[in-house]
């Protein structure tokens, strides 16, 4: 346990030291509250609840999250630090996972901030906050796979640019599953089974589960599975990199 909380405390004072960290954070929360007010037409609806703002965090998630993981490590490859770093008497599944914790409480960081947002809400009107807890839980599941994603495809390359546009384009793949678009177009000729399948992978409806309120463990199942497996995935090419 203790080196993983030395690549935590390594990583995240890394996030800190640059002003990537705060950019970052701005930019999140200034486009939350963009889609939320504006695009979400928060006011328009005349409902105190805090749907217009979770239903626009995948899309949210599919951009920034890669542009915080495509450094994790295609950096440490293009500086030559990723030799080093295996050359410690660290196993490279806990810093894999060092580094996918510092993310995730990074981005857990990000989402905690948006809590003037909850306290708005529930100025204005009585929201059910058992939902919008649900939906920050399972928001930041979501976060995880998005971040566990970018971190497999971030060791894959010492190139900066590429591992964000393959990262932003897998993580895509997993979002765009879910849309209605895609499944009635599998709908119309692979039958039900492989349709609900196919839905059954999406971020998009894993999210959506969770965020009605009512914790579906199959969704929660859904996402620390992926999570782990892509955290496997990042180990086994990191585990390679030795040899």
């Amino acid at each position: 346990m203790k080196p993983i909380l030395t690549i935590i405390n390594r990583e995240l004072a890394d996030y800190f030291a640059t002003p990537v960290a705060y950019v970052f954070i701005t930019i999140f929360l200034i486009l939350s509250g963009l889609f939320t007010f504006y695009l979400g037409n928060f006011f328009e609806a005349g409902q105190a609840n805090l749907g217009s703002f979770f239903e626009w965090h995948p899309w949210l998630y599919l951009f920034l999250i890669p542009a915080i993981t495509m450094r994790l490590w295609a950096e440490e490859r293009r500086t030559g630090t990723i030799e080093l770093l295996i050359t410690l008497p660290i196993k490279p599944a806990h810093i894999v996972a060092g580094k996918f914790l510092a993310s995730w409480i990074f981005t857990s960081i990000a989402l905690i901030l948006t809590f003037p947002m909850w306290i708005t809400v529930n100025y204005l009107g009585n929201p059910d906050n058992g939902v919008i807890i649900a939906s920050y839980i399972g928001s930041l599941l979501m976060a995880g796979g998005y971040l566990a994603i970018g971190s497999f495809v971030s060791a894959l390359t010492k190139n900066q640019v590429i591992a964000f546009i393959i990262a932003v384009t897998a993580c895509f793949l997993f979002t765009l599953s879910g849309l209605p678009i895609v499944l009635d177009f599998f709908s119309s000729w692979a039958g039900d089974s492989i349709t609900d399948t196919i839905a059954s992978f999406s971020f998009l409806k894993n999210f959506t589960n969770i965020s009605r309120g009512i914790i579906d463990f199959r969704s929660i199942l859904y996402f620390i599975s992926l999570i782990l497996l892509f955290l496997y995935f990042n180990t086994i090419v990191i585990d390679n990199t030795k040899e």
